[in-house]
């Protein structure tokens, strides 16, 4: 993307003369403040990147009729500096003013109205009113189809940001079709190291991540990665989400260490480069918490979902779907501490707020009535918890989403039949589990040891002790070489292997 520092080296010697020649009013001064504007920007130094728009914008507003198209230009650029600082609303109101400015000023077909349009999709997706995103997106699409050849980068990108807003409803497979055309008219369009190209590696890898197909969704971020460390700066808010990235498949690989060290890289950038309330931060500390709950610190876990909630309680509005997150989390936590009540709880708010912003076949309401039914079993309510199961499977057999999601939700349905005493009942859904676990994971992932586990459970009930033992010894050997030595799941481990060995 170019040496930043020496284009703003240039820009301020520029500025420096005009400043000498010209009075405070001249439009070329506010050309010289967007341009200086422009690099901090570029640079991820935001804060800065307002202070030199604001000042062009005051110019501009005096020297230029009200609907003159300079005026939307600038209304933009400040628009996009509160976007990159997590500001949504206040980003939705000056991209609203440019538009008001463009609509009046251009022809309803002009490329520039597009932009306009594909800012305030952009800014309705971040705020989680998908709906409303795809309405924009799709009006910048349209102008875009008419206005530029079928090769154009503009168009790879309207591509792009319908692929965005379908996979954040969880339509997985539309995300992907619009993400496959974004690339084809990208590959076409751009050199290899373009920063566009490593977004839209980024973003396929996303979807393989969702839909649990992880070594290719390694193999993408890590393509990005790789244009990102060359194009960028070392402290530029893309490296972050980049490692970021790497670091949630490593995680759902098992590989917790290894995770942890790319999540501290991301939230070192991201703490420099952006406001401490920036809603990138609540997902760095929400990743940092993720990993602290599958190393069994739960304490630690509890302390980054907090600082998670903390900013997004500030940043977003009340009905965003993201606010499920941390919910769905503290819940998590508090299962694993034995603390019921409050996991059934948080379990609800999260519920509460996906049924209010997902529609009904999300992915991500089907999780959370998986573990509602997981919070019933452990307390007893094992009616409850098969009624919550079905709900979870009623979506999850339908529609599609991770594998691994549903995993999770025939090993619960398992672990509830085998309290009840219906073994043959476990025993499918404990196979159904592993089956696509042993698909989708590594031979050493600390979920197989789980699903192990459950089934060593169920053998010793049914007094097969060989087949218990050959189970449980499975699911140590898994947790001795991934688990910290103090983790909850190895001394459960444990205790049920010196159970099995005293029936031997």
């Amino acid at each position: 993307m170019g040496d930043y520092s020496k284009a703003l080296e240039v820009y301020e010697k520029a500025h420096k003369i005009k400043e000498q020649a010209l009075p405070s009013t001249h439009p070329d001064l506010a050309t010289s403040y967007n341009s200086i504007g422009q690099v901090h920007n570029n640079m991820g130094d935001y804060s800065k990147a307002l202070e030199f728009y604001e000042k062009s914008h005051q110019i501009v507003e005096k020297a230029l009729p009200p609907n003159h198209p300079d005026l939307a230009l600038s209304y933009n650029n400040i628009g996009q500096v509160y976007n990159s600082m997590g500001n949504y609303s206040k980003a939705l109101e000056f991209y609203e003013k440019a538009h008001e400015t463009f609509e009046k000023a251009l022809p309803p077909t002009h490329p520039s109205l597009a932009t306009s349009y594909n800012n305030i999709g952009g800014e309705y997706n971040n705020m989680g009113d998908y709906s409303k995103a795809l309405e924009f997106y799709e009006k910048a699409h349209r102008i875009k189809e008419q206005a530029l050849p079928p090769t154009h980068p503009e168009l790879a990108l309207s591509y792009n940001n319908i692929g965005q807003v379908y996979n954040n409803m969880g339509d997985y497979s539309k995300a992907l079709e619009f993400y496959e055309k974004s690339h084809e008219t990208f590959e076409k369009a751009l050199p290899p190291n373009h920063p566009n190209l490593a977004t839209f590696y980024n973003n396929i890898g996303q979807v393989y991540n969702k839909t649990g197909d992880y070594s290719k969704a390694l193999e993408f971020y890590e393509k990005a990665h790789i244009i990102f460390e060359k194009a960028l700066p070392l402290n530029h808010p893309l490296l972050a989400t980049s490692y970021d990235n790497i670091g949630q498949v490593y995680n759902n690989m098992g590989d917790y260490s290894t995770a942890l060290e790319f999540y501290e890289k991301e939230v070192e950038i991201t703490k420099k480069a952006l406001p401490s309330n920036h809603p990138h931060l609540a997902v760095s500390y929400n990743n940092v918490g993720q990993v602290y709950y599958n190393m069994g610190d739960y304490s630690k876990a509890l302390e980054f979902h907090k600082k998670n909630l903390k900013i997004k309680k500030k940043t977003l509005p009340p009905n965003h779907p993201d606010l499920a997150f941390p919910y769905n989390w503290f819940g998590r936590v508090y299962r694993a501490m034995k603390n019921y009540s409050k996991a059934l709880e948080n379990f609800e708010e999260a519920l509460a707020i996906r049924q209010k912003t997902l529609r009904e076949t999300h992915p991500n309401r089907a999780i959370t009535y998986s573990d509602i039914g997981d919070v019933h079993r452990l307390m007893g309510n094992y009616e409850r918890a098969l009624s919550f199961h079905r709900k979870a499977l009623d979506i999850q057999e339908n529609v599609q989403c991770n594998p691994l999601e549903c995993a999770t939700t025939y090993t619960n349905f398992g672990e509830t039949y085998r309290q009840i005493k219906d073994y043959s009942a476990a025993l499918t859904y404990f196979q159904k589990g592993l089956e696509i676990r042993e698909k989708k994971l590594p031979k050493n992932h600390p979920d197989l040891a789980v699903i192990y586990h459950n089934m060593a459970k169920l053998y010793l009930s049914t007094r097969q002790y060989s087949m218990a033992m050959k189970n449980i010894q499975q699911a140590l050997e898994i947790a001795q070489e991934k688990l910290p030595s103090n983790h909850p799941h190895l001394l459960d481990y444990r205790k049920t292997f010196e159970e099995i060995q005293k029936n031997l």
